[in-house]
């Protein structure tokens, strides 16, 4: 699953280990979502909509667009 996680964390100048803590997860699990390694469970999938404020679907991509 694609997502704009990293840039929107750029956009905060926030490092991963920032955005772990606000998000009570580890860093490497940042980096296994950033890179695609990882899919969050939905409920980190809401906290992550809700810390910038967007829907999900504007932060995660399934890849599945035109089906």
């Amino acid at each position: 699953m694609r997502n704009r996680l990293k840039v929107l964390r750029a956009e905060r100048n926030w490092s991963q280990a920032e955005l772990a803590g606000r998000l009570d997860v580890s860093r490497q699990a940042v980096n296994a979502i950033e890179t695609g390694k990882y899919d969050p469970s939905l409920p980190l999938a809401f906290r992550i909509g809700r810390l910038f404020e967007m829907p999900i679907e504007e932060i995660f991509d399934d890849e599945h667009d035109g089906e």
